[in-house]
């Protein structure tokens, strides 16, 4: 049986055919009635015409919004507008019926909120079946680079006995009873006793043991699920996410940046070039909600002009202390606006300091590179100037940080210093440590949240509404 997508490019008139689908909406006359029927293959939908003539009319008081149906009928050429076919029925299945009095998606305009109340059916809005659609685009896209680019794809542990960020900010992995868990003598929990004979967590990233394959390897990647227990409720922040972490064996920081850039890309040239009816659906939607919004606020750009702009554009690449001075300067601080002030070299950049410096500043993607080595973390490679280290972050428009990479500290004696110095605990080490002692390499690497890019390929404004089951802070519904 095909799916809707296929048989609107079809001009395979006046046969008999099939198809599935769940009822969207239903107008009814005397004699006719129209169904429009979509399965989740297209955003666009196909009108079912019913001839009081050859079906019956009491099967209709059955069929609501939400209906699944299965049509059997004879494509014909549409007499009405926006599509090409329709089909006009000569046996109708219900499957599953939808009552109007309890279902939730009717015809109408629903919020954000309201849908995430409801992400159970959500998927079956205009509005995420274009995300759904878009998100596997971008999946696929993801590892057709890095396929043709020569990378082996490895899955990394879920639990980890390590914290590669050093945020801590991780949740706990235990069988122990929640009430009289053993104890060790100073009181503190008896990890020996558990499952795995040492405290555990969700990992953060995969990208420890992903540097261990790649100095093997030379070229691998991975993409999986990562945690964060951090309590935030910002439209940026997920308990629960997913990274595309590559690292490249014999490469520096710079073909690290041309990687990164080199792989976004790709994945907004596949959109462009494979999800067009989706981001046309959603520029309009996007276009529609910024009449709504003051002159000043309005975005020069529309969503599918933005993505063809990443695409025109080098990424800009300046150091931060270059982006420091920029920001120092600027009116914007001179003024006070920032909610976080740039006083001096050293200062953790924000959101806000991200996007003043794509959106405009340079008015194109960025990339920052050599940060302090105090505001990043233990691994990655310190320079000559014994102040900062070889990091480069990837600033997007809309988003601020999508990328966040570093060559790494291959040198074992630094590495040791500067895991000594942080207080890392170096039992959990061991083996990363090792791999500076045996043929050891430089290498480099990077972190791509992979709902960062969902936000910016889609033109969606919170991360919980470009991953189907968002896990938040009091949330893990569904």
């Amino acid at each position: 049986m095909k799916s809707i997508k296929q048989i609107l490019n079809s001009s395979e008139y006046n046969k008999q055919i099939s198809v599935n689908g769940w009822v969207r909406t239903k107008r009814m006359s005397k004699n006719v009635a129209f169904i429009t029927l979509n399965d989740g293959s297209t955003i666009n939908n196909i009108q079912i015409v019913v001839d009081a003539d050859k079906i019956d009319f009491a099967i209709l008081d059955k069929i609501h919004t939400g209906a699944a149906l299965k049509i059997t009928g004879e494509l014909i050429k549409s007499q009405g507008k926006n599509q090409n076919v329709e089909i006009s029925a000569s046996k109708i299945h219900i499957y599953g019926e939808a009552n109007p009095d309890e279902y939730p998606l009717q015809p109408k305009k629903h919020s954000l909120e309201f849908l995430r109340e409801i992400a159970h059916l959500r998927f079956r809005t205009n509005l995420f079946g274009a995300i759904t659609r878009i998100r596997h685009a971008m999946i696929f896209a993801v590892h057709d680079y890095f396929n043709k680019n020569g990378f082996y794809n490895i899955h990394t542990p879920i639990i980890t006995g390590s914290d590669a960020e050093g945020a801590g900010e991780m949740f706990r992995v235990t069988t122990l009873p929640p009430k009289d868990a053993p104890v060790t003598e100073d009181g503190n929990t008896d990890f020996s006793k558990d499952f795995f004979g040492k405290e555990t967590n969700l990992t953060v990233s995969g990208q420890l043991e992903a540097e261990l394959a790649a100095l093997a390897l030379s070229k691998v990647y991975t993409f999986g699920p990562t945690f964060r227990a951090e309590n935030s409720n910002t439209s940026r922040h997920l308990a629960e996410f997913w990274m595309i972490e590559p690292e490249i064996a014999f490469a520096d920081i710079n073909d690290d940046m041309n990687l990164a850039e080199g792989l976004l890309k790709y994945c907004v040239k596949y959109a462009l070039d494979n999800c067009n009816d989706d981001l046309q659906f959603l520029t309009k939607r996007l276009i529609n909600e910024e009449k709504n919004k003051p002159q000043n606020e309005r975005s020069e750009l529309n969503l599918i002009e933005k993505l063809e702009f990443i695409l025109k554009n080098n990424f800009e690449r300046l150091t931060y202390t270059e982006a420091i001075d920029i920001l120092k300067n600027s009116k914007q601080n001179k003024k006070k606006k920032f909610k976080f002030p740039i006083n001096e070299w050293g200062a953790d950049l924000q959101s806000e300091h991200e996007r003043y410096l794509v959106e405009k500043h340079f008015k194109k993607p960025v990339i920052l590179t050599d940060y302090p080595k105090e505001i990043k973390a233990f691994y990655m490679k310190q320079n000559d100037d014994g102040k900062t280290v070889r990091a480069m972050d990837i600033l997007f428009p809309g988003i601020g940080e999508i990328v966040g990479g570093s060559q790494r500290e291959e040198n074992y004696d630094k590495l040791y210093s500067r895991i000594k110095e942080l207080n890392i605990p170096e039992k959990d080490m061991w083996w990363y440590l090792e791999t500076r002692k045996f043929g050891t390499v430089p290498h480099a690497g990077f972190g791509l949240g992979f709902e960062r890019l969902m936000l910016f390929v889609t033109g969606m404004t919170n991360i919980r509404d470009v991953i189907p089951f968002p896990r938040t802070p009091k949330n893990s519904e569904f």
